[in-house]
């Protein structure tokens, strides 16, 4: 990683918590939920022994649902096996400051086992998202390959607190905005001094903010921040993310990044990912070509269109996921590609080295980790087998014939577990663990009773 404003040396940070400039440490990672998740520590514990030696917690943060209650089905954590403690180990390359919190700092964690659990200490907690990804660069870096990435993603932001939107059941709220601001400028700047508050502090914290712009529902924006390697763009993602609500808090405000909050347009999380070789060079493009597209590129896109239907999970991991796939809604339904055509799943952009793929299924409950993941396992699989890209789809993809992204969390969890691809490139242990959480929340889902089964049923069945 580069150095970049807000980003701290172990020196810097020995030298601030001496002075009192900062007194705690954040730990983080990110569970399978997309949360950022861990335990604040002393400055003065982890200069002396956490940096080195890491921190610990309960291997239950990645064996819950949302709700944080513990659920059977799971292989590296249960009641069986007493609810035992894994190792957050930073990632020192991660330390930044939090300017949005007092006297803080924060530093993004790998998961390590144990060695009560069984196995050595150290090796890693194979199911953690960030292990995933990482395991899918290792796959590229044997290739002489890098993955660059930028992840943008929508918000709505709500005049009520989020303690008040609680109380309120998360109905009756009040948008931060009447009418569809898609680009508009005057409605939004009623939301610049949290907005502006947003993106001062991720700049602050090490992180390149390009803008921010309305988006078309009520209250809703889009913040987008500059690409870079997939692994700095996906801690960033979860740093962000978190902090935008916490800032939101302080302004007596309340965001939410659910894929469809209402009926109007959902929240979505368009990812870009473009590889480079090790050298720097632009192994997509190729200027002899019509399209300004190598061979590489081209197998590229043929094995994200291959495995978009079987990794779909991981691109949309919960119920309300699938309610963005609407025809007309700038959300995508047809599983095709195009050329700057928002109709497409899969969008062709740039040129040169900014030659790159924008995948628009993920909503913004996405776990970014686990989706660049995906990208990069399909990507992997079209180059390795050498796939033939279907020809360009031009037009509308809604009224297409082209394949559908599966309609629902349970389809997505079917095609996801009969996976060939799935199975070959993250591993059984992988594949079971997200497994057994989609079947959960289909299974919570299935057993809740809705206001819309309320409303049409209460008086008139």
């Amino acid at each position: 990683m580069t150095t970049r404003t807000g980003m701290l040396t172990t020196d810097q940070l020995a030298v601030m918590t001496k002075s009192g400039e900062i007194d705690t440490v954040i730990v983080a990672f990110t569970d399978m939920q997309g949360r950022l998740v861990g335990k604040r520590a002393s400055a003065r514990l982890f200069t002396e022994e956490i940096a080195v030696n890491g921190a610990e917690c309960c291997n239950y943060l990645l064996a819950v649902d949302v709700e944080m209650n513990t659920v059977d089905g799971y292989s590296i954590s249960s009641w069986e096996k007493g609810y035992g403690d894994m190792a957050m180990i930073p990632d020192l390359a991660t330390l930044r400051l939090v300017p949005w919190l007092p006297a803080t700092a924060m530093v993004m964690a790998d998961l390590r086992w144990l060695p009560e659990k069984g196995t050595d200490a150290g090796e890693p907690v194979t199911q953690s998202p960030r292990e995933i990804l990482k395991t899918q660069l290792a796959r590229l870096a044997e290739k002489n390959l890098v993955a660059m990435v930028g992840t943008e993603l929508e918000f709505i932001v709500f005049d009520d607190g989020y303690r008040d939107a609680w109380k309120k059941g998360y109905t009756g709220l009040t948008p931060a905005s009447d009418y569809n601001i898609d680009y508009a400028l005057l409605a939004s700047t009623r939301m610049e001094p949290l907005l502006r508050d947003i993106r001062n502090s991720m700049d602050a914290a090490g992180m390149y903010c390009e803008g921010v712009k309305g988006e078309c529902n009520f209250g809703q924006q889009e913040i987008a921040f500059r690409y870079a390697e997939a692994l700095e763009t996906c801690d960033n993602h979860s740093i962000y993310k978190n902090g935008a609500k916490e800032i939101a808090d302080k302004h007596g405000k309340a965001l939410t990044f659910m894929a469809k909050f209402n009926e109007r347009e959902g929240n979505s999380c368009h990812i870009h990912i473009s590889l480079r070789g090790a050298d720097g060079s632009a192994v997509f493009a190729d200027h002899d070509d019509e399209l300004g597209m190598s061979k590489m590129f081209r197998h590229f896109l043929a094995g994200q269109l291959k495995a978009m239907r079987e990794l779909t999970l991981f691109f949309a991991p919960n119920i309300n996921s699938y309610k963005r796939y609407v025809e007309g809604s700038f959300a995508p339904t047809a599983v095709a590609w195009g050329l700057d055509n928002r109709t497409c799943s899969l969008r062709v952009v740039g040129h040169g080295l900014g030659l790159r793929v924008e995948n628009r299924v993920p909503g913004g409950d996405v776990n970014q980790y686990l989706a660049v993941a995906a990208l990069i396992a399909g990507g992997l699989y079209g180059i390795e087998n050498e796939l033939e890209l279907e020809p360009i789809f031009e037009g509308n993809a809604y009224g297409s014939d082209a394949p559908r992204v599966p309609a629902t969390l349970r389809d997505a969890a079917e095609l996801f577990g009969g996976s060939e691809l799935a199975a070959s490139a993250f591993g059984s242990e992988v594949v079971d663990h997200y497994l057994n959480n989609a079947r959960i929340e289909v299974a919570a889902f299935d057993a809740a009773v809705t206001d819309w089964e309320r409303v049409r049923g209460f008086e008139r069945f």
